[in-house]
């Protein structure tokens, strides 16, 4: 469940143009950025009708051209349990706004993440990530196109002369909390007025900041997609952002600092209140509406009490265009908008080889990656020690699958961690969510050699589905495994909608709101 923190502080970061261009559309936007007043916007973060955060975005101009610093204060409730998190985004642009340097940071009580870098030229970009309990790691690679950074999009977009009703442009975007390139496709839907807080004075009678005048901007309400995820944001002329909403539920306001700042803690207070009458960190008692766990599950139609037991499961999906998910394959099998999820036989599996995994056809589930550390000498001690029996290291996939199901179970304390976990971070702190118990069995199943990957999906339990990551390893066929709960197999319960990496994770973010499951037998 507790992968949409990570998909959640990855949409957060995600708030705050070809090399082909021929050089006189250069030479324009170089001009027209030079009508770009610096300065500094506050935000109010919302969800559920509370502030939970505030946000900030300063440009300012610098020798090179630009320098943009977005700073985020976020508090989340998953679960009942309560988070808070900062991210921090620095970006250093040339005059045409493309990415020169960028620093990355997400902190929180359970940890840090960083990652810095530059684009030398228009194309090598050199990535250095660090986390909690990990060594530095460095990344170089080659992008096809000179990249943007998501918080300058909208300013680029302006500057470059596409604000223009029907206007679609596509761009390239790094993004730095996946370490990962995207293509964003912007189109520019409509011209309007969006009234924003001008100024702000603080009433002495009570001792309250209110808003003392309010100003009609001129504005473009335009759309991003990418991976199936779409933004909606007004901006003005400057390309500045007004207001946004994102399909997680959070809604972005432009407002004054000091009103930001105390709605904020408006609502830290009345979770206090609602908290000691024995509510939860989100509201009053029975309110999950500000809890992202569970505001975000699908009540299912049918109770599944003893879902690990069937040994197959039909469901009825709607609401939402299922193209481009990983639905159909393996123990999955799509038939228009029915899904049915069969558990393999896991006394029957044939894995075909012994360990390690002798050819290259999977070799990027079993490399290294950012935050999957299988290279890391302790990764691979902590692997041995959980699968090793009678001394010797079983070469058999399917036993080492089982032990390492059943040992990274049994290591991890339950509950929910409001950070970007390393598989290195996990390892020491022995704690965590479906998010920690799967990066951690990832890497440690790569580093004996067995081929492993992460799905993201949903999970029946209590009455609803959750969203939640598990494993899947190579065993003749991608088999699906849960040490979260100490599943062999993964029950058909589980229903698989995407895999791959952190970047490809993030399409989770289409289904919430959205998706309905009618379970059919």
């Amino acid at each position: 469940m507790g992968v949409l923190v990570l998909v959640t502080w990855v949409a957060v970061a995600g708030w705050h143009v070809r090399r082909e261009y021929f050089a006189p559309a250069m030479t324009r936007l170089a001009e027209a950025t030079l009508t770009l007043d610096p300065g500094t916007h506050f935000y109010a973060i919302r969800m559920a009708g509370r502030t939970i955060g505030t946000s900030s975005s300063r440009l300012d101009t610098v020798p090179e051209g630009f320098r943009l610093d977005d700073l985020t204060q976020l508090d989340l409730v998953a679960m009942g349990a309560a988070g808070q998190a900062v991210v921090r985004t620095s970006a250093t642009l040339s005059t045409t706004l493309r990415l020169l340097t960028f620093d990355f940071a997400l902190q929180s009580a359970a940890g840090s993440f960083e990652a810095t870098g530059s684009v030398e030229g228009d194309s090598l970009l050199t990535v250095r990530i660090q986390s909690d309990g990990a060594p530095p790691e460095e990344i170089r690679f080659r992008v096809a196109e000179a990249p943007l950074v998501s918080g300058v999009l909208p300013i680029r977009l302006a500057k470059g002369g596409d604000l223009r009703v029907g206007r679609t442009v596509r761009f390239p975007v790094f993004d730095p909390s996946t370490v990962s390139n995207r293509v964003v496709e912007v189109e520019v839907l409509e011209r309007g007025t969006v009234m924003i807080a001008d100024s702000s004075y603080l009433d002495p009678a009570t001792g309250r900041w209110k808003m003392a005048r309010e100003r009609a901007v001129a504005g473009w309400r335009i759309s991003e997609r990418y991976g199936g995820v779409q933004v909606e944001s007004w901006i003005d002329d400057d390309g500045r952002i007004l207001g946004s909403t994102s399909p997680m539920g959070f809604a972005l306001e432009r407002t004054e600092f000091e009103l930001a700042r105390q709605a904020r803690d408006d609502t830290r207070e009345a979770a206090a209140l609602a908290a000691g009458r024995g509510g939860t960190p989100g509201g009053a008692a029975g309110d999950l509406s500000g809890d992202l766990v569970f505001s975000t599950a699908i009540a299912s139609n049918m109770a599944l009490d003893a879902a690990a037991g069937y040994d197959r499961l039909r469901f009825r999906l709607s609401g939402v265009t299922l193209d481009g998910f990983d639905l159909d394959g393996g123990r999955q099998a799509l038939e228009g908008d029915v899904l049915t999820v069969t558990p393999e036989d896991w006394a029957r599996l044939t894995p075909g080889y012994s360990l390690p995994y002798p050819r290259m056809d999977l070799r990027e589930a079993l490399e290294p990656e950012p935050l999957v550390q299988s290279g890391d000498p302790r990764i691979r001690a902590a692997a041995e020690a959980m699968v090793r029996g009678g001394g010797r290291l079983p070469n058999d996939p399917r036993v080492v699958a089982e032990r390492l199901t059943r040992g990274v179970h049994g290591l991890l304390r339950k509950e929910v961690v409001f950070a970007l976990p390393s598989a290195l971070s996990v390892l020491e702190s022995r704690r965590g969510d479906c998010t920690e118990h799967t990066v951690l069995y990832v890497a440690l199943a790569r580093s004996l050699g067995l081929p492993a990957r992460t799905a993201v999906g949903l999970v029946y339990l209590d009455g609803a589905f959750f969203y939640h990551a598990w494993p899947e390893v190579w065993l003749g066929a991608w088999v699906a495994v849960d040490p979260t709960f100490g599943d062999v197999p993964a029950g058909a319960a589980h229903l698989r909608f995407v895999t791959g990496t952190l970047a490809q994770q993030v399409e989770i973010a289409r289904l919430i709101g959205t998706l309905g499951i009618e379970v059919l037998e």
